[in-house]
């Protein structure tokens, strides 16, 4: 293979028991949508049960299914809900978190569910009006959700009133358990903790909020040297010329791109910086434009030979570091990790 995938289950269950000691005695769940963020849900979530998770999140309904299949006696919610016959998703005790007065309509009145109210973001929720007079009603859900549209940025205004409009929403169930804080809230805003948090990238190994650090690190992407060549002062490397070194250069042609999840955008240019990678435990950098199945890394000062193999992240190269490169978040570069390279199961 001339790419591999390194996931330790384990680091992601050292994760979670570290959130959920910071926020007992509200419970910690674990948010594993998107195939576990890229990692794989069949491989992360049997090491999160056995840490202690007990509640698990996860977008689609066909996720859930996956899910109970694996863990019988798990609580797993639905983020976007249900469609068609709700009776699949009964029979599977799934919990849909139910966004809009018509998805209630649709869910069977004496059915478990969540309801999501919409603080402020704008994407899913009934409005707070609307949540207080099912409140008023005596509607009773198993769960009191909403979504922080910024809370990755801490100093933001928006979070206060995200936070003040759900309190309001709260007292009108007051027999309903509640939660509101994602990964970025539950690292810096201890007032949105309530009953349940519902951390997701903070799992993974990624910063979930601006000035906090990373938790331990999940996964490690490689990539095989084909060849080291050399290039003269003032030559281009790459699709579009993009780049020209400025000195005698070495060249390591690894076998990763764009097809591979690392994206383009991570490369250089002249004046642009590119992402770092680890080369035989030296830090160096990309140079040029990344190919769909090729990028080149400059080992002019470091030793490096065919068939080496070099990290594009993992515990030297911090996946943030590789997304702000590449001008995005360590979510995109988690989630589109290759199905095509080699997955291993092992310790980083």
């Amino acid at each position: 293979m001339a790419a591999r995938i390194t996931i330790d289950p384990e680091a992601v269950a050292r994760n979670w028991q570290s959130l959920a000691s910071r926020v007992a005695p509200a419970q910690c769940a674990a948010v594993v949508k998107a195939d576990a963020y890229g990692l794989g849900i069949m491989v992360v979530v049997p090491a999160l049960w056995r840490a202690g998770c007990r509640t698990f999140f996860v977008a689609l309904e066909a996720e859930a299914h996956t899910l109970r299949a694996t863990l019988p006696d798990a609580t797993i919610y639905v983020l976007n809900g249900v469609f068609d016959d709700p009776r699949t998703a009964i029979e599977a005790q799934l919990l849909p978190v139910v966004s809009s007065v018509d998805a209630l309509a649709e869910w069977p009145p004496d059915a478990p569910f969540a309801l999501n109210v919409d603080t402020g973001m704008n994407r899913l929720g009934v409005t707070p009006q609307e949540a207080l007079k099912l409140g008023a009603a005596g509607l009773t859900p198993e769960l009191l959700t909403s979504h922080f549209a910024c809370a990755d940025t801490p100093s933001h205004p928006l979070n206060d009133v995200q936070e003040a409009t759900f309190e309001e929403v709260r007292r009108a169930f007051a027999r309903t358990r509640a939660s509101l804080a994602n990964s970025a809230a539950v690292l810096t805003r201890p007032t949105a903790h309530l009953n349940l948090v519902r951390p997701g990238i903070a799992l993974y190994g990624a910063v979930a909020a601006s000035g906090t650090a990373a938790l331990e690190p999940a996964v490690r992407v490689e990539a095989r040297v084909i060849q080291v060549r050399s290039a003269a002062a003032g030559d281009p490397v790459g699709y579009g010329a993009a780049e020209h070194v400025t000195r005698p250069t070495r060249l390591a042609i690894a076998s990763i791109g764009y097809a591979d999840g690392y994206l383009r955008a991570a490369g250089g240019a002249d004046g642009v910086s590119s992402a770092p990678v680890c080369v035989n435990g030296r830090m160096t950098r990309l140079v040029g434009r990344v190919s769909m199945d090729l990028l080149a890394i400059d080992v002019t000062e470091l030793p490096c030979r065919r068939g080496d193999w070099v990290e594009l992240f993992g515990p030297s190269v911090p996946v943030d570091a590789v997304a702000n490169a590449a001008g995005t978040i360590g979510y995109e570069l988690l989630t589109g990790l290759s199905r095509r390279a080699e997955r291993r199961i092992a310790p980083l």
